[in-house]
């Protein structure tokens, strides 16, 4: 089995800083809520593999040097890995959706690879970020894109933007497509395959490519329209019609094994 994951911050790891000059055989502390997960609930003990990561590629692969207290853990650097960036930034544009089936997309899409994830207050989402409620959004689809990251053995946590309206996306959509990315709406009455559309090639700056997956109700022709006049890409992703917790993983999925992300 592989080890297990936790990511560690500034405010989490002693001595501050440590991270940045960690080396072989150094020591480290986790503290905080990650370590009460690791000596508590993981029952880690002496000896044990553990890797530290820091959301943005770098592992430090361990080994449980000191337990026995809930809140600390002490680790031995074993080696130090900073993790090459994937040749293409996946992003999964997310339409607010009830019953929890939007950070269920973004709970499978980390999984899967992405970097980058966009929620969408769409035309037709029954679910609302307003205000408060937008930033208590934000904060909880983060909440999830780390544990899955960690669940995942992912070095690298997806980061969670702003909610987006309709027009918004439309302009961020003009703006990926011009740095040279792509930006592939799914939409059940699209005639061209997503499987058939070329990929950007690699950077630098890495191109993003990102799926914008509607809410339950779909998405209304006029979004179609003005998300294809930005520049996106209107495909359809199969014979079948995908719920919108699936469709974007799915997708994103294609995309991971067609880049040769998973190769």
């Amino acid at each position: 089995m592989s080890a297990p994951v936790f990511v560690l911050t500034p405010d989490t790891l002693e001595p501050a800083g440590g991270a940045q000059t960690a080396r072989r055989g150094g020591t480290l502390t986790l503290t905080g809520p990650e370590a009460h997960h690791a000596v508590a609930v993981r029952r880690l003990r002496v000896g044990e593999r553990v890797d530290l990561v820091d959301g943005a590629g770098l592992r430090l692969v361990c080994e449980v040097a000191e337990g026995g207290r809930p809140d600390r853990l002490g680790v031995r650097v074993v080696e130090r890995v900073v993790e090459t960036p994937p040749p293409l930034r996946l992003a999964l544009v997310q339409a607010l959706a009830k019953g929890g089936r939007d950070e269920q997309a973004v709970q499978t899409a980390t999984e899967v690879g992405v970097e980058v994830v966009v929620p969408w207050q769409a035309e037709r989402c029954v679910s609302v970020w307003r205000g408060p409620r937008a930033v208590r959004g934000r904060d909880r689809w983060q909440a999830t894109a780390r544990e899955a990251a960690k669940q995942a053995r992912r070095a690298r946590v997806p980061q969670v933007d702003r909610v987006r309206t309709t027009r918004d996306l439309v302009g961020w959509t003009g703006e990926v497509v011009a740095a040279g990315g792509l930006v592939l709406v799914l939409h059940e009455a699209a005639t061209a395959p997503l499987g058939g559309v070329d990929l950007p090639r690699p950077g630098p700056p890495r191109p993003v490519v990102a799926v914008v997956v509607g809410p339950e109700g779909g998405v209304s022709e006029a979004e179609t329209t003005a998300l294809r006049d930005a520049g996106a890409l209107v495909v359809r992703l199969g014979p079948h019609v995908l719920r919108t917790a699936s469709a974007g993983p799915v997708a994103l999925a294609v995309l991971a094994q067609r880049a040769g992300l998973w190769s």
